[in-house]
Parts: C-alpha cells; structure tokens; sequence
C-alpha cells in the first residue's frame, strides 16, 4: 500500500487493514514509521518524495481535500515551484496544518477534481482558473503554453470551468488570458532545449551567439554548434503571427544555408524524442 502512495500512509488507512492506534504508536516509537503531519506517516524512511509530501498534505486535510494552485501546477508539470508550503483546497475550513497553505472553496465541482499519478488533485482546468487568481500573468501564460506542449489543453474545459465558477477571482483574468493561442517564450525554450541537451548527454551548444550571414547581416541563433557547423532555432506562437516575421525567419534561414550552416527549426510543439532523435543524427555526423 505505501509503495503505492509515494511511501505514505494515513492512520484510518492502517486502521483499515488492522494496524490500530497502539500498534502505530509502537511503530511510530521504533521508527518503522515518522510522522509527516497528524494523523499521516512515512514508512521506514524520514524525508519522503516531493510527491510524497503533496500526498501527505492531502491526507492531512481530510476527505475530499485536493492538490491544488501552484502545488497543483508542479504535480501537473505545468510550473516548477520551491514554494515549502503545499497548496490543498478543501469544501470546509480546518485547523491550521504546519506546512499546507489550506484554501476552501464552495465552488469546488466533483467534476473539478481527479486523480493524477496517485493524488487527490484539481482537474487542469480548474487548476488554471486558481493560477489565474494567485500568480502573475507571465506565470499564468507560461502554464497554458506548458499545457499545451503536454497536451493537456481543452478549451472547450476551460470555458466549461470558468461558466461554473461564477464569483471566482480567477474567472476574468483566465478569460482574457485565453483569447489568444499562449506564447511559448524564448527563454521558455532556451530552458527546455538545454535540459534535454544535457540529460541526452550531447555537446552543450552556444545561446544566442552573434553569426553573420552574406546578404542577410548579422544574426542571433538560439543555438549554435560550431564544431557541427549546425544551428537551431526555435519557434514559439509569437513567431507565426505575422507574415513579415514568417518571411524573415525563412531568409534568415536561407542565408545561413547559403553560408555553409545547417538549420534546424523546431516549433514550440515537436515532442522531445523527436527533438533528440534528429539532434543525434546531426551532432554524430
């Protein structure tokens, strides 16, 4: 059970399968299992997984408690967060819980809930509405254009989400926020491109280095490889919304062909296999 949980276990669980009050108290005391919060331990080991701990604070809370905000977003893959308290929203108010930031909502619909790798948590849409009421609007933008290279984005969800939330904050900035496609930004990119770099174990590329191209001047690739001879660029929503920038990309491209550069252009879309996939055939040559 506990391997199923991230290590985790709640004591109405143990008293589930026969474990009582006295016999978690002498586990608790020869330290096969430690308390995480009241009513909630780790199993033989003190320092759980970050999954874990969200679990842990679910639990905390009680029947019917959720991940969710930017605790949320990170479990989703939507935002990284090294917030230490962890976000839980909850249909009624509870006693403060060292730890969790404890959120309740009334307009918190069973359909807004699900579980996702094993956690009570809000539904992604519904954990963009409370993004929306509690982060900034570049954080906000950033998770909708995460959502969408992941593959997570309904806006048919997300306009169902904000009908049913009438009153909440999150509701007419979500709205605005999704009249246009999000933007995957270039410093977005940049962090991806180099993870996935680095973790293939593939030469580290240049950023943004100044190159100049006959007939087109000077440029700023996003990545460069001089011992390949091989460039990158890549494309987020920004880069398709006018036909003026369309065409300068696609002459920028040319002249540095005609230079004796490979390119290489990746939307904001391509999945990271292919990304690795046609970087390896290019950086073995």
């Amino acid at each position: 059970m506990a391997a199923r949980q991230f290590g985790v276990l709640s004591g109405a669980r143990l008293r589930e399968v026969g474990i009582g009050r006295g016999a978690v108290q002498n586990a608790v005391r020869a330290g096969r299992l430690h308390r995480v919060h009241h009513g909630v331990y780790a199993l033989g080991h003190t320092v759980p997984r970050p999954e874990g701990h969200r679990l842990a604070a679910v639990l905390a809370c009680g029947a019917g408690a959720v991940l969710s905000h930017r605790s949320a977003a990170a479990h989703w893959k939507l935002l990284a967060t090294s917030q230490e308290r962890i976000d839980v929203t909850g249909t009624r108010a509870r006693h403060p819980v060292a730890g969790i930031r404890l959120h309740t909502s009334r307009s918190l619909d069973a359909q807004d809930t699900t579980r996702h790798e094993g956690i009570p948590i809000t539904t992604v849409p519904r954990t963009l509405l409370d993004l929306a009421a509690t982060t900034r609007a570049d954080q906000l933008e950033n998770a909708l254009a995460q959502a969408m290279h992941l593959q997570l984005y309904d806006q048919r969800a997300i306009d169902d989400v904000i009908a049913r939330s009438n009153g909440h904050r999150g509701t007419n900035v979500l709205k605005e926020a999704t009249r246009q496609e999000p933007q995957i930004t270039k410093s977005m990119w940049e962090i991806r491109m180099l993870k996935l770099v680095r973790a293939a174990g593939l030469p580290e590329p240049i950023c943004n280095k100044a190159l100049h191209a006959p007939d087109h001047g000077e440029c700023r690739p996003d990545f460069y490889w001089p011992a390949f001879g091989l460039i990158v660029e890549t494309d987020g929503w920004e880069a398709h919304r006018t036909l003026a920038a369309f065409r300068s990309d696609r002459a920028k491209d040319a002249a540095l062909t005609a230079a004796g550069y490979k390119v290489l252009r990746f939307t904001w879309d391509v999945d990271d296999a292919t990304i690795l996939r046609r970087l390896r055939r290019l950086l073995q040559n």
